[in-house]
């Protein structure tokens, strides 16, 4: 009998038994589709299953990869067969963790038992950057042609806009991004597949070329060719796995709604995110707080969308998160070790996949050199579009969190 959701707090839902990846490179090394292939299967053969074990499958094309990139017949490709879950998921940056969250309903409503769930992008192509894979308009305005006719290209141009605001209204400066980023690379240090692992100091960092002010080159993800995937499961069937399964806690889910250029308070606040929306739900889900959560991993698309995460998600008081990461509380030896694979500015972007598969890294206890010691509550989160949408999960190693 499938084992249905509970309200309980601190109950498991689900549990992560399954952690795979295919090469990842900065160089051409195959199509997503025989990428995200590659993942998945490494993923089940780590959970210890068979491909017959299999009944649910959920794919993460990138938003802008071809509409063929990852396509239902993947299914095949892998060699699955008689699935009950089947579906691709396209909700920005957020994602990997809703196909997480949906897996794991699936599972407790009985519609699935073992779901894998798989990321897959190739945005590193020859005789063009990613730079120039990522330089589309993004239509924050909603008039039509406006921000091409304005040269604002990327989702670089929109977060930059963002970032400045925040700057200005808590007195912040081009090197409290950089202390995040510099963090980000201590962590990258104590991470052999680290995509830059190579030390930095701030006057390098300030030495680094602007792609859009405030934001240098090394305030931006680096994007990496490449698939990872997971394998979800219950929590009771998981009990006996080896790696050590890695259960879900709390979901939540955050999409506020009207248009991003909406008014800003009359009090001069920042209109906010989907965060606040998102860590509400996975908290009360796991019936824990902000206080309780032992590790971080959050979407960094940008230096920016990190700092503003630890204030959405009640790590920091707003305008705080700036004074938190420079007095080092989320570097190595911190107490809230923040990305410790160097995240999606050092350790490679792979969107949501990047903080997810190393929360499952650390809750095993895998994480070598760079492993935290009580990673008894990881919050992971992923956002996207224009900061509006995010999602959210509470891990842990053990099955009961209270």
């Amino acid at each position: 009998m499938a084992i249905r959701i509970s309200p309980r707090p601190g109950y498991a839902l689900a549990a992560i038994v399954g952690l795979g990846f295919s090469a990842i490179s900065r160089k051409p090394i195959g199509s997503a589709r025989a990428l995200a292939a590659t993942a998945v299967r490494a993923a089940i053969d780590d959970a210890g299953l068979r491909l017959g074990d299999m009944d649910g499958l959920l794919l993460n094309p990138s938003s802008l990869a071809a509409e063929d990139a990852l396509p239902l017949k993947l299914q095949e490709d892998i060699g699955l067969r008689d699935l009950h879950l089947l579906a691709i998921i396209d909700a920005k940056g957020s994602a990997v963790v809703q196909m997480v969250q949906q897996a794991t309903m699936a599972i407790g409503a009985g519609l699935a038992q073992c779901v894998a769930c798989v990321f897959a992008d190739t945005p590193v192509v020859p005789q063009r950057g990613a730079g120039d894979t990522f330089a589309i308009t993004s239509p924050i305005t909603g008039i039509a042609g406006w921000e091409r006719q304005y040269g604002l290209f990327g989702a670089t141009g929109a977060y930059a806009l963002a970032a400045r605001r925040h700057m200005a209204l808590h007195g912040w400066s081009g090197d409290d991004l950089g202390a995040y980023v510099l963090a980000c690379r201590r962590w990258a240090a104590l991470h052999p597949a680290a995509a830059l692992r190579a030390p930095l100091t701030m006057e390098q960092y300030r030495a680094a070329p602007w792609v859009v002010e405030p934001f240098r080159l090394l305030d931006c993800a680096y994007p990496m060719n490449g698939a990872a995937a997971v394998v979800v499961t219950d929590a009771a069937r998981a009990a006996d796995a080896q790696p050590k399964p890695v259960y879900v806690h709390g979901m939540g889910q955050g999409h506020p709604g009207g248009h991003p250029c909406r008014p800003v308070a009359g009090d001069g606040a920042d209109p906010g995110s989907g965060g606040a929306l998102a860590a509400e739900g996975a908290y009360r889900m796991a019936g824990i707080g902000p206080a309780d959560v032992t590790l971080c991993e959050l979407y960094d698309s940008f230096s920016f969308t990190a700092l503003l995460a630890l204030e959405e998600y009640g790590f920091c008081g707003p305008g705080e998160a700036a004074r938190f990461v420079a007095d080092g509380h989320t570097a190595p030896g911190g107490r809230l070790p923040l990305n410790t694979g160097g995240g999606h500015l050092a350790g490679g972007y792979l969107q949501g996949m990047t903080p997810l598969a190393e929360a499952v890294v650390q809750g095993r206890g895998a994480g070598g050199a760079r492993q935290v010691p009580q990673p008894d509550a990881i919050l992971v989160n992923g956002s996207g579009g224009w900061l509006e949408h995010h999602a959210a999960l509470v891990l842990s190693p053990h099955r009961g969190l209270n």
